[in-house]
């Protein structure tokens, strides 16, 4: 491994100092589960968590209460599951629903990475829940924390006819460039310990892993689902003649940013060449080496990989690259994008099977009042023999359904009143929101909760001016760390505080512009206020096919966008 140039960038933060002493992410963990007296942990030993696929987090709808009372925050923890490229059998499915049941709060999360996101768990249940995870063959290592995230993939049905090449590489990288480390499998799933930790290498992420996460996803034109520029690399599928040529790769991409800091911005990543099959995992390999030595150690708010591109730019790093493979990358591939949503209701692909992608709002799977989706899907999982794809716009997908089991699973379906997207808006089946209040601490504003109403109320704007059917990409956020991937918004929303939001416009239909701040630190009846007239004008003044983000940069409301360093001008 190259020596770490934490040197480059000034002194090491604390948390290189908390990863270095870890001995390969043990930490104080066993010890900091098993303490009876509080329901969280030390702050050394919440950062390592992440590293397991947990976030210690409190219910802060209850902060300011048990605080009066003098009690500690009402602890709990956040688990995530990979699911790399969304995939996940029945068997699984229910596994996920009856831990989701048992240990946290009775709901399931679809996150935009397509992952299962667990809320609500006391510390005494960590275990047990993690260990009833891997018992079904999922697991929470690395999706979170300073490594390679759950690889993404496109899972529309659709294109199924390549979707099983693009979903075994999206699993060999996610697998391969987990950490090595025992430390997951000593604390939650009681395997022998390492007596000494020098036997445990990491190959890839040394002793102190990588400056910040670390995002991979797969795009199999014209879909864009997998917004492939909003990672930190990406590999856009090469298909011709049905065939899968290789990968256009895409480098340093990224969504989060920090309110009034200039120096941190959304990107988009940038082709640099193309690869074939087979040397796909030696350019994931590489490309997360170059991060690893070069990334910034000291400023965590400027150590995603977008940072290490642009302060080196491109040609250093397509240099760098070929010299660490030992051979040039080719010229880039012509490819096409014409949307990054899902397309719902029943389609029918290879093999005479179907896949059905359901209307998952926000991705939050529970029963509703009088909408019992958790339970309509139990029911399905139990007699369905194919599988459940998670997709990257927090929706689901029951693939590969015979043509026996279709009659049946359509028979639940109706019973249960499960959407496929066919009654609501096109603006709300093209929307999508992070978790926010009350459990993560980063959010500044509501998002999961708020959206659904605000969207009520554009879609009345909509309706009055003849759009409901229009296509409009929007989504919120309740901080600017970039979960939902809000920059990528034809209409975007971006939490500052309790009720206020900043207001972007113009970004991309197929996922390739950035917006653009339009209004800031705005309340609810400013937003429907600064809307109705640029709606009511876009449905006037638009020409035949333009989408919604085209116009308002055509029209002049804002500047159109293709790098992060153009985001604050």
């Amino acid at each position: 491994m190259t020596k770490e140039k934490t040197g480059l960038h000034g002194p090491p933060s604390d948390v290189e100092r908390i990863k270095r002493d870890s001995n390969h992410l043990r930490g104080t963990l066993v010890e900091s589960l098993q303490e009876p007296i509080s329901a969280g942990m030390n702050d050394d030993d919440k950062r390592l968590l992440k590293f397991h696929g947990s976030y210690l987090q409190d219910d802060r709808d209850f902060r300011n209460e048990r605080r009066r009372q003098k009690l500690e925050p009402a602890y709990q923890f956040m688990v995530r599951v990979r699911a790399p490229g969304g995939v996940a059998t029945p068997e699984q499915w229910l596994a996920m629903d009856e831990v989701a049941n048992k240990y946290a709060n009775g709901s399931l999360k679809l996150t935009t990475r397509q992952a299962f996101q667990l809320h609500g768990i006391m510390k005494w249940n960590m275990k047990k829940n993690i260990q009833e995870i891997n018992d079904s063959l999922l697991d929470t290592l690395a999706a979170c924390g300073d490594v390679n995230r759950n690889v993404m993939c496109n899972p529309n049905p659709y294109q199924s006819e390549i979707h099983s090449d693009v979903y075994e590489w999206s699993k060999r990288l996610s697998d391969d460039l987990s950490p090595q480390t025992n430390a997951y499998h000593e604390i939650w799933l009681d395997k022998e310990k390492v007596v000494d930790s020098k036997e445990t290498e990491e190959p890839l992420y040394g002793d102190v892993y990588l400056p910040r996460k670390f995002k991979i996803g797969i795009a199999v034109p014209p879909s864009n689902d997998v917004d492939i520029f909003s990672q930190d690399l990406g590999f856009i599928a090469i298909v011709e003649n049905g065939e899968l040529q290789g990968f256009n790769v895409a480098v340093g991409g990224g969504m989060g940013m920090t309110h009034g800091d200039t120096e941190t911005y959304p990107q988009l990543a940038r082709v640099i060449g193309f690869c074939k099959p087979e040397q796909l995992f030696d350019v994931a390999w590489q490309v997360i080496a170059i991060q690893r030595d070069n990334g910034n150690r000291s400023v965590r708010t400027n150590a995603r990989f977008k940072y290490t591109v642009d302060a080196n730019g491109l040609d250093w790093i397509k240099q760098e690259l070929n010299e660490r493979l030992g051979w040039a990358l080719e010229e880039a591939r012509a490819y096409h994008f014409d949307h990054n949503g899902d397309r719902y209701g029943w389609v029918k692909g290879i093999k005479g099977r179907w896949n059905l992608t359901l209307f998952i709002q926000n991705g939050r799977i529970k029963d509703f009042e009088d909408y019992p989706l958790m339970t309509g899907l139990r029911e399905i999982a139990k007699i369905h023999t194919g599988d459940f794809r998670l997709t990257p716009n927090q929706n689901l997908v029951i693939s590969n359904v015979t043509g026996q089991k279709k009659t049946q699973i359509a028979a639940l379906i109706e019973k249960y009143g499960l959407e496929d997207g066919e009654r609501q808006s096109a603006l709300r089946r093209n929307s999508m929101a992070c978790v926010a209040f009350p459990t993560c601490e980063l959010a500044m504003a509501e998002s999961e909760r708020y959206l659904p109403s605000l969207l009520e109320k554009i879609e009345e704007m909509l309706e009055e001016s003849g759009l409901r059917d229009e296509e409009i990409i929007i989504r919120m956020t309740g901080c600017p760390n970039g979960c939902a991937r809000p920059a990528l918004g034809e209409i975007g929303f971006i939490g500052k505080a309790p009720g206020k939001y900043n207001l972007y416009l113009g970004a991309g239909f197929a996922g390739d512009r950035l917006n653009k701040l339009y209004r800031e630190n705005i309340g609810e009846a400013q937003i429907l206020e600064e809307l109705r007239p640029i709606i009511s004008a876009y449905a006037k003044e638009r020409n035949d096919g333009e989408h919604f983000g085209d116009y308002v940069v055509r029209a002049g409301y804002v500047n159109e966008v293709h790098s992060g360093l153009d985001f604050h001008d």
